[in-house]
């Protein structure tokens, strides 16, 4: 393909990327569904699932196979920025009064499903072995397998959070302070699944590639963090030329964390982290705002280059299966685990259930994860399929199961305002008051 062709063809899918994307993102928010719900379906939809097995010519017209390494620059870069922002926006001091109920909401809600992840990639080998998988699983893919139900995606999370009104009340406050505490502890259990993978330079052995990346987290906090502050704080500079450098300083952190053997993913988010607030402690909306208009605009390259991968026609009974197995897997261990510990802590039962279903959100986070695994080698591509859907049902499930918490709280607010107050005997004298039988 010459460079004129290749210009022509990149532009063309750029195009219907954009459009299809952003127009299933507005029609799921119409059908009070997240944004993102609609462009990760519309990423499948482009990819050889839909498109390639319904208009198979169309297909290799939009996306030949030679664009394919700038449609994957693309998505790269709006990876970066949208986690670089994600980690700018990371502060777990708005914890507060609430410290204890989401302290032990994310542990709740990350142990029990990645034990139940790990316990059953060990217990179902032969399955797994149906579903491409080897026979002799890695240390690093056991892992992997409790890592992907164990994540919540906190973007998604906090959009439904909002669009619900329950950002002010205690079970939004709980499960947003929970899933960023479990996005901590998400995120450093991957990295090292992904250093046990195919991630990275080959030739670098796991010990040094955990030095390195020791050294480098490091170096970042002690070195890059006070050199930010002062750039920041210190020069009047110009918000576009401050932007250009902070996505420059993204850009390369992600490199370092892809050369050592982790993913561009770390970098970004570590480059996020590491950047100081304003004096006050705020975030400067001239950062912020930029860096989420550039990453909500490119992020469909990200949802159709993960599309790619998925074959949903070459879904057999036992892919099907699994999924099944997996989701129901996903959506009990999560909302189970973050009922129960939110029970425990105190809040009553609908604010509990509450903070369960909220915590079984995945979308974004959960593809950001299958895709770094798919690459580092600790997934086959049918498994990775069957997780990609997994992660599109959960966040589904999520909007119906609120509003199925507040039917049944409200089921149980009429039965305790029609149950009499006491029992009275055949002279009309009270006795013992009645018991709530809930």
């Amino acid at each position: 393909m010459s460079p004129d062709a290749m210009v022509m063809h990149v532009v063309g899918a750029s195009a219907l990327i954009l459009v299809a994307a952003h127009t299933a993102g507005w029609l799921a928010r119409m059908l009070k569904q997240p944004y993102i719900v609609g462009q990760l379906t519309a990423g499948i939809a482009l990819g050889p699932s839909l498109l390639g097995t319904l208009a198979p010519d169309a297909y290799r017209t939009l996306f030949p196979a030679q664009i394919g390494p700038e449609l994957t620059g693309f998505a790269q870069f709006a990876l970066v920025v949208f986690l670089f922002a994600i980690g700018y926006e990371l502060d777990l001091k708005v914890l507060g009064a609430r410290a204890r109920s989401a302290v032990t909401v994310a542990l709740a809600a990350f142990v029990v499903p990645m034990s139940v992840g790990s316990a059953s990639a060990l217990l179902f080998r032969d399955q797994l072995r149906a579903l491409g998988m080897p026979r002799d699983l890695s240390p690093g893919m056991v892992v992997f397998a409790g890592v992907a139900l164990s994540i919540t995606a906190v973007p998604v999370l906090t959009a439904i959070v909002r669009e619900n009104g329950l950002a002010s009340t205690v079970p939004g406050i709980v499960a947003v302070s929970a899933a960023g505490l479990l996005d901590v502890v998400g995120w450093t259990v991957l990295a090292g699944a992904l250093m046990d993978g195919g991630s990275g330079d080959h030739t670098i052995g796991l010990p040094l590639r955990v030095l390195f990346a020791v050294g480098f987290v490091a170096l970042m906090v002690l070195v890059a963090r006070p050199l930010l502050r002062r750039l920041l704080w210190g020069t009047r500079m110009e918000p576009s030329l401050r932007l250009a450098l902070l996505i420059g300083f993204a850009l390369g952190s992600a490199w370092v964390t892809q050369a050592i053997g982790l993913h561009v993913i770390f970098g970004a988010l570590l480059a996020g982290a590491v950047v100081p607030r304003e004096e006050g402690g705020t975030l400067d909306p001239d950062l912020l705002r930029p860096l989420h208009d550039v990453g909500s605009l490119l992020l469909p390259f990200f949802f159709v280059v993960s599309g790619q991968s998925v074959a949903l026609a070459g879904m057999d009974a036992t892919g099907w299966t699994a999924l099944l197995v997996v989701t129901a897997l996903a959506v009990v261990t999560k909302i189970g685990s973050g009922t129960l510990a939110a029970r425990l802590t105190g809040l009553d039962r609908q604010d509990a259930r509450t903070v369960g279903v909220l915590m079984s959100t995945r979308g974004l986070t959960e593809l950001i994860a299958l895709n770094a695994g798919l690459q580092a080698g600790l997934l086959s591509e049918p498994l990775y399929t069957v997780l990609v859907f997994m992660a599109l049902a959960t966040t589904l499930f999520t909007q119906p199961l609120l509003l199925l918490v507040r039917r049944l709280a409200e089921r149980e607010r009429r039965r305790a305002a029609e149950r009499p107050v006491g029992r009275h005997s055949q002279d009309g004298t009270a006795t013992e008051p009645v018991g709530d039988l809930s």
